[in-house]
C-alpha cells in the first residue's frame, strides 16, 4: 500500500491536491446518483439523460485544454479547471428541475475533462524517470481520498434527508476550491517547443483516434459501480442501503493495494493490449454475476454484489493499467496535452453514454441487460490488442520514437 505523501517536492504537491481533490470525488461518486434522485426528486431516466447531454458538450473541451497546456502552461490552467468545477458543483444545490440539473452538471463535466488533459504536462513534467509508476501511485492515492468520502457519503444515504444530500454537494465543491489552492504551490511549468507541421496532430493519428474510442467503450464500466450497482441495490434488491457506500469502500482499497503493482506489469503497448482483453473478460464475469442479486435474501444478496465488485475491480486495475501504458507511449511529449485531450474523448463518451445505456440494460430492462453489458465489455477487450498492432505497426513511419509517460483516469476517479 503506498503512503500518503511522497517525499517533499513537486510531486508531494501534485499527491496533495489530487487527495483533497478525491476526497470531494468520493462523496458525488458514491451518492451523486441518489443525490438527484432522491433530494432533487429527478427520474433516474432525466438523470441518465442529463449526464448523457453534459458528456456530449465536454467531448472537445479536454483537447482544447490540453493543447491550451501545451502551448501556455500547464499549472495555470489546470487550477482554473478545478475552480469551475468548484463553482459547478456547488451549483448543483441550487438545481430545483432537470435544466438547471444540466446547466450545472455540463459545466462540472466540462471542467473535469478540461482538467484531466491539463495535468498531464504537470504528470509527465514532474514524474521522474518512469512517469507511469508516479500515475499508478496518483491512481492509489486517488481512491484513499475517494475512500474517505465514501464513508461520508455512507452517512449521507443512511439518513436520507435534504439537508445531509446538499451538505454532501457543498462538501465536494469545497474540497475542489482546497485542490486548486494547494496546487499553486507548484513550480510554474513553461510552454512546450514550438514544433513545425499540423497543429491538431493528434486527431490526424487513425490508430490513436481508434484506441481512444475502445478505451471509452471500455470505461463505462467505471459507471457500473457509480450508476448501475447503487440503483440495483436500492430497486431490485434486499440488501441494506449502506452497502452502496460498502461497495465502493471494497473496491477503492484493493485499487489502493494493487494499482502500483498492477502497472509494473504492463510496460508495453502490447502488454497493454492484452490488458485490455483480460480486463473485458472480468467486466463479463461480473456483470453476469450482479443480476444473480435480485429477488435473494439480503445475506445472499450482498455476497453476490461484493464478490462481483471484487471480480470487476480486477477488470479495473488492468483496464487502468493498460490506459495508462497504451495512451502516452504513442504520445509525443511535446503534444502530451493534446493527445491526451484525444484520448478524454474516450471518457467523455463514457460520461454522455454510459449512465443512460447503464440505466435503460441494467435498470429499466433488468437482469437480461446485465449480460448484453458484460458482452459489450468483452467484445471491446478482445478488439483492443488489433488497435495496439495497428498503432505500432505505423507508429515509426508517422513519427520519431517516443518517451512514454501516463494518462489521465476517463471516469475521473484515476
Amino acid at each position: 500500500m503506498p503512503p500518503l505523501l511522497p517525499d517533499a517536492g513537486p510531486q508531494r504537491v501534485l499527491a496533495a491536491s489530487n487527495f483533497v481533490y478525491t476526497v470531494g470525488s468520493g462523496l458525488f461518486l458514491t451518492a451523486g446518483v441518489l443525490y438527484f434522485t432522491q433530494a432533487v426528486h429527478l427520474p433516474a431516466g432525466q438523470v441518465g439523460l442529463g449526464l448523457g447531454i453534459a458528456g456530449f458538450l465536454s467531448l472537445a473541451v479536454g483537447i482544447a485544454v490540453g493543447h491550451l497546456a501545451d502551448r501556455r502552461g500547464a499549472r495555470g490552467v489546470y487550477a482554473t479547471t478545478l475552480v469551475v468545477q468548484a463553482l459547478a458543483t456547488a451549483g448543483f444545490a441550487l438545481a430545483d428541475g432537470f435544466w438547471p440539473f444540466v446547466l450545472a452538471v455540463g459545466a462540472a463535466t466540462g471542467a473535469k475533462a478540461a482538467g484531466l488533459a491539463a495535468r498531464s504536462p504537470l504528470i509527465r513534467h514532474f514524474g521522474g524517470d518512469r512517469p507511469q509508476e508516479f500515475r499508478s501511485y496518483l491512481r492509489a492515492v486517488t481512491n484513499i481520498g475517494i475512500s474517505l468520502g465514501a464513508l461520508l457519503a455512507g452517512w449521507v444515504v443512511q439518513v436520507d434527508t435534504l439537508a445531509a444530500y446538499r451538505l454532501l454537494v457543498i462538501g465536494n465543491g469545497v474540497a475542489f476550491a482546497a485542490s486548486a489552492a494547494i496546487l499553486l504551490l507548484l513550480p510554474a511549468v513553461g510552454p512546450g517547443p514550438a514544433v513545425g507541421g499540423p497543429r491538431w496532430i493528434a486527431l490526424r493519428d487513425r490508430p490513436y483516434l481508434l484506441l481512444t474510442a475502445l478505451d471509452g467503450v471500455m470505461a463505462i464500466q467505471f459507471k457500473v459501480l457509480t450508476v448501475a450497482i447503487p440503483l440495483w441495490l436500492v430497486a431490485a434488491t434486499t440488501a441494506p442501503r449502506w452497502l452502496v457506500a460498502g461497495t465502493m469502500l471494497l473496491n477503492t482499497v484493493l485499487v489502493i493495494a494493487l494499482q502500483v503493482r498492477a502497472g509494473r506489469t504492463i510496460d508495453s503497448p502490447a502488454a497493454g493490449g492484452s490488458a485490455y482483453r483480460r480486463a473485458g473478460v472480468a467486466f463479463l464475469v461480473s456483470c453476469s454475476l450482479i443480476p444473480l442479486s435480485a429477488g435473494t435474501p439480503a445475506w445472499v444478496a450482498a455476497t453476490l454484489l461484493m464478490t462481483a465488485v471484487v471480480v470487476h475491480t480486477v477488470g479495473e486495475l488492468w483496464h487502468s493499467a493498460a490506459g495508462f501504458e497504451v495512451s502516452f507511449a504513442l504520445a509525443p511529449q511535446h503534444a502530451t496535452g493534446q493527445y491526451l485531450g484525444v484520448f478524454g474523448l474516450g471518457a467523455g463518451l463514457a460520461e454522455a453514454l454510459g449512465p443512460g445505456l447503464l440505466i435503460a440494460l441494467c435498470i429499466s430492462w433488468g437482469r437480461p441487460g446485465w449480460y448484453v453489458a458484460g458482452t459489450l465489455f468483452a467484445l471491446t477487450g478482445l478488439s483492443a490488442p488489433l488497435a495496439v498492432r495497428w498503432a505500432r505497426r505505423l507508429r515509426p513511419v508517422r513519427q520519431p520514437p517516443l518517451e512514454t509517460a501516463v494518462p489521465s483516469d476517463p471516469a475521473g476517479r484515476r
